[in-house]
């Protein structure tokens, strides 16, 4: 699917004004990444043509960070870590993957590799570099501001929202396995810790 050629018109700055908002309320003030959160998610639900914020399942977002970028998200589009519609996969980027589940289009969304220093044309009137980002993060349009790029996703949508219903038992610690995340060996079911993919 191609992205749309004019992507400055999808600029909503009403949107964005209520999304941090909600943002900076979080953290008593606002900052160039929760900007950036919320950027990337007017442009990728603009484009994939889904009303925000969302109530329902049909939007799922992997986030590739923690912090402030994700607060901007989920300002914008309503996601979260308890609805099972927000994800996040830390490879410490400030990107987020916007996947409409009904469709599976899955639309990739990153700043512009040189932002932080085209920032400063956004906001002349600012002499701090923090500042700087802050407000020309807010006035950029989306082509100089971010990156789009459609993407497979590894894991199929299905799987990786699972069935909520879903159990299993670890053969080895005996604990509660949900969501259809147990690994299966030869004779064996085991949870990821078990199976040797743990975090701890």
């Amino acid at each position: 699917m191609a992205l749309p050629t004019d992507t400055q018109k999808l600029v909503d700055s009403p949107a964005l004004e209520r999304a941090l908002a909600v943002a900076s309320a979080r953290h008593k003030h606002l900052c160039p990444r929760q900007v950036l959160g919320a950027r990337c998610a007017i442009a990728a639900t603009t484009i994939l043509d889904l009303e925000v914020p969302r109530s329902d399942k049909r939007l799922l977002v992997i986030v590739e960070t923690d912090g402030c970028f994700v607060d901007g998200v989920e300002a914008v589009t309503g996601v979260s870590v308890g609805g099972r519609t927000l994800r996040v996969e830390d490879y410490g980027k400030i990107a987020a993957t916007f996947v409409d589940v009904k469709t599976e289009l899955a639309l990739r969304v990153a700043p512009q590799i040189d932002v932080r220093t085209r920032a400063r044309d956004y906001a002349p009137e600012q002499t701090r570099r923090y500042f700087a980002m802050l407000h020309g993060y807010q006035r950029m349009p989306d082509d100089e501001l971010l990156s789009f790029q459609w993407v497979n996703l590894s894991t199929p949508v299905a799987a990786i929202i699972s069935r909520a219903s879903a159990r299993a038992i670890c053969n080895k610690c005996g604990e509660e396995i949900i969501n259809e995340r147990e690994v299966e060996g030869d004779r064996e079911v085991l949870c990821r810790s078990c199976a040797g993919e743990g975090y701890y």
